[in-house]
């Protein structure tokens, strides 16, 4: 089993996909990390406005941030090493790196209207 962990830069939301202006890189990576955890990969994805802790405690990113600064985010990790930095892959990109069947299906683009109000906490103001 596999463990995809994702740094991802300040956002005021867990996944970004909040607010008056959602960047549609982010629903499309959200829906491939769903993606991949429906085939049993582990994925936890880490905000850094959030869970700065997160950043902290973990030598890797402590390093790549040290050494690119913001720049390396976002940064993901599979099972404990740096796989991408600095942008999110592809559902295509992401089955290569963990080894996986190609996907069959086109990424999805756009979440429905309802998917991208409930991935927000409403009392964070950002919706």
């Amino acid at each position: 089993m596999f463990k995809l962990e994702i740094f991802d830069p300040a956002m005021c939301c867990s996944t970004g996909v909040c607010g008056p202006v959602v960047d549609p890189v982010l629903p499309r990576f959200s829906a491939d990390l769903e993606w991949l955890k429906s085939g049993g990969v582990v994925v936890e994805r880490f905000n850094l406005a959030q869970q700065p802790q997160a950043f902290a405690a973990n030598e890797t990113v402590k390093q790549a941030m040290k050494e690119d600064g913001m720049e390396c985010l976002p940064l993901i990790l599979l099972d404990g090493r740096i796989v991408s930095r600095g942008a999110y892959p592809g559902r295509q990109e992401l089955a290569e790196l963990l080894g996986l069947p190609a996907p069959r299906e086109p990424n999805p683009v756009l979440l429905p209207m309802a998917d991208l109000e409930s991935a927000c906490d409403p009392s964070s103001n950002c919706c």
